[in-house]
């Protein structure tokens, strides 16, 4: 049964220029194939309704009977499905979505000389030493009290509501509740939320983690595939028409993993439909300190006049410290007080101590700071040892963030990750952030590592991606095929 359906113009978007005009290649096969690699990629979900043909046609400027072709092609092959009266829905072929996964990623940083490339994370700023340490200077005030607060310190929720002011939201700290860093905050979210059952929308890709808490939560995931620039509002709100879901969750500040922002018009336009729709927004500010060559707009928050419609996810981890697990909520008044209720059942509180090295961090302004210099540098340098050593795959230099959404040629990613292994690299495939086997032609890089790292990265991945061509079957481009003649599975 079809999720959603995907309106012409959100379609034309994702296609952008699919046609080569010169070329011998009839238009028929070339829209196949640009339809083929969105669904490949993720950028058109699976489930998804296509546009009528009289509509397509219309809307492309060519003849039903071109279209007619064109979906003829991708139903023999497996990625489109037609049923009378239900139009033209999208799959993949069997044996696609049952492809062997990437050997799992280990938290440490991995034995012998393997270089764990799977972490989009920094190290502690320069202020967190001597955060804690005033921290533990500050605690005794504390001792005569039992240590349980389940919406968080009062200090830390005002440093945190001061925080949002100083961004151009206004905030009072009865709208922060302080959680167990991000993670546990979506988790807080989900459980208020949603049932097993009911749908979430997605942008498509996004954080792994999200996409496996939906998944042990038996929340449907509907992915709306992110156009090759900012995002599609069009197709967010058909999503929310179509699918009643419970909630959407974005990542509008440098989104991980491709880096991206949303501007300020887009973001009032999200507002905007989550409103008329009553789709609650969870909006994952956890990147948001990441801005490398520009500071992000306002919240989207500031785009919810009722202050009902947008709640708002951040952390300490990016900007601080990964060790550091402080993160937040904002919301409005009843919602900050019905999630404090929930959280009992949970935990009972955060870390005292954490809390108050995370105030003193948020009210000192310690972040990202001279590092950014730093990130810089490594995420061009990056750039530079791909284009060198790699230059048949597409990395695009991100404003912010912490890693590079690589594009190979080929859908390969899940077998590349196998075999770099065994030249000593670890990194992330692209079906990690997304759903039904996605994003097979993409890795997440991250430019965390020092620059003699990421070289060395660089240059084990070409080794292994070089292997992995020497010994790809000829005419058979599935992941199975590879691991298979690489003796992998």
């Amino acid at each position: 049964m079809s999720t959603s359906a995907l309106r012409p113009p959100s379609l034309l978007r994702l296609l952008g220029a699919w046609r080569v005009e010169d070329s011998a290649e009839p238009a028929y096969r070339q829209l196949a194939q640009a339809l083929r690699m969105l669904v490949l990629d993720g950028r058109i979900g699976l489930n998804v309704r296509l546009p009528g043909e009289r509509e397509l046609a219309a809307a492309l400027g060519l003849s039903r009977t071109t279209i007619a072709a064109a979906f003829d092609r991708l139903r023999d092959e497996g990625y489109l499905e037609s049923r009378q009266g239900s139009g033209s829905v999208t799959r993949l072929p069997p044996g696609r979505m049952d492809q062997p996964e990437a050997p799992d990623l280990p938290g440490e940083q991995g034995g012998g000389n393997i270089l764990n490339w799977t972490h989009a994370a920094l190290p502690a700023a320069p202020g967190v030493g001597r955060a804690f340490q005033a921290a533990v200077e500050a605690l005794p005030a504390y001792l005569g009290e039992l240590g349980y607060d389940p919406l968080g310190l009062p200090l830390l929720r005002r440093a945190i509501a001061a925080w949002f002011e100083r961004r151009g939201c206004p905030t009072s700290a009865d709208q922060i509740i302080v959680t167990n860093g991000a993670q546990q905050g979506f988790a807080l979210l989900l459980q208020w939320l949603a049932r097993p059952g009911d749908r979430g929308v997605i942008d498509h890709p996004t954080y792994h983690n999200v996409i496996q808490a939906l998944q042990r939560a038996h929340v449907v995931p509907v992915p709306v595939g992110l156009p090759a620039e900012g995002w599609d509002i069009d197709a967010m709100d058909a999503a929310f028409r179509q699918t009643s879901p419970r909630f959407a969750y974005l990542i509008p500040d440098f989104h991980n993993p491709t880096g991206r922002s949303m501007d300020p018009a887009t973001r009032r336009a999200l507002a905007a439909t989550a409103a008329s729709t009553h789709t609650p927004l969870i909006i994952d500010e956890t990147m948001v300190e990441m801005g490398l060559d520009f500071s992000p707009p306002p919240p989207v928050a500031v785009h919810d006049p009722s202050g009902r419609q947008v709640i708002t996810m951040g952390s300490a981890s990016k900007i601080f410290w990964g060790g550091l697990r402080v993160g937040w909520i904002r919301a409005d008044p009843q919602t900050i007080a019905a999630l404090g209720r929930l959280r009992t059942t949970m935990d009972m509180a955060s870390p005292i101590v954490e809390q108050l090295a995370a105030a003193q961090l948020i009210d000192a302004g310690e972040g990202l700071g001279q590092r950014a210099g730093v990130l810089r540098a490594r995420r061009d340098h990056l750039i530079r040892m791909v284009e060198q050593h790699l230059p048949h795959w597409r990395v695009e230099s991100p404003a912010g963030g912490l890693s590079l959404w690589a594009e190979l040629p080929r859908g390969e990613a899940t077998a590349l990750a196998a075999l770099a292994e065994s030249h000593g690299v670890r990194v992330a495939p692209g079906p990690r952030f997304g759903v039904n086997g996605a994003f097979e032609r993409f890795l997440r890089l991250p430019f965390t590592l020092t620059e003699d790292q990421l070289t060395s990265g660089v240059q084990r991945l070409a080794e292994a991606d070089a292997r992995l061509h020497a010994r790809l079957p000829r005419g058979r481009d599935s992941v199975a095929a590879v691991l298979e003649a690489d003796r992998l599975i």
